[in-house]
């Protein structure tokens, strides 16, 4: 009886779960800046909801690093007398959103790895040249760039020319 009684509440729970993403689905398909976002490769409808629901049009932030570090996507900056250095991200951000970016961006490194065919040079290149953790949040955090110009200036997302 423990164990039937389980079962039924795990399938009420996986049953209520679909009902909320058909439901995050079509609410985005409501919202133009949702659906702009969308066009990004690596970020679905629930990562643009939660995107928008927090930042709004992004006209809080000054520019796309601004954005990019209130998500704590960027390195902590430890330079001194000239010489650069960097650390890891600064994780101080908003963790939720940061989270889904960074799997939508792991994602799309695997479909990279898969098929280079259908990446563009970039995403090709830092995938080659970094780790593979690395990578993929150095592409969460121009995602996160590429966000904020999107919601601020109302502009479809442009592949990168080189």
């Amino acid at each position: 009886d423990v164990l039937a009684n389980l079962c039924n509440q795990m399938v009420a729970l996986h049953l209520r779960i679909l009902w909320y993403d058909k439901r995050i689905l079509l609410e985005g398909r409501r919202d133009p800046k949702v659906m702009l976002l969308r066009t990004i490769t690596g970020v679905g409808p629930v990562t643009a909801s939660a995107i928008v629901a927090t930042a709004g049009d992004g006209h809080q932030f000054r520019n796309g690093r601004e954005f990019a570090a209130w998500l704590g996507l960027t390195p902590i900056n430890r330079s001194s007398g000239g010489k650069e250095r960097l650390g890891k991200i600064t994780k101080q951000g908003d963790r939720y959103i940061r989270k889904l970016l960074v799997v939508g961006m792991t994602s799309r490194a695997v479909m990279a790895k898969r098929s280079p065919e259908k990446v563009d040079l970039w995403t090709a290149k830092i995938i080659a040249g970094k780790p593979f953790r690395l990578a993929t949040v150095a592409m969460a955090n121009k995602a996160a760039r590429a966000v904020w110009a999107m919601l601020t200036k109302k502009q479809e997302y442009r592949q990168p020319a080189f």
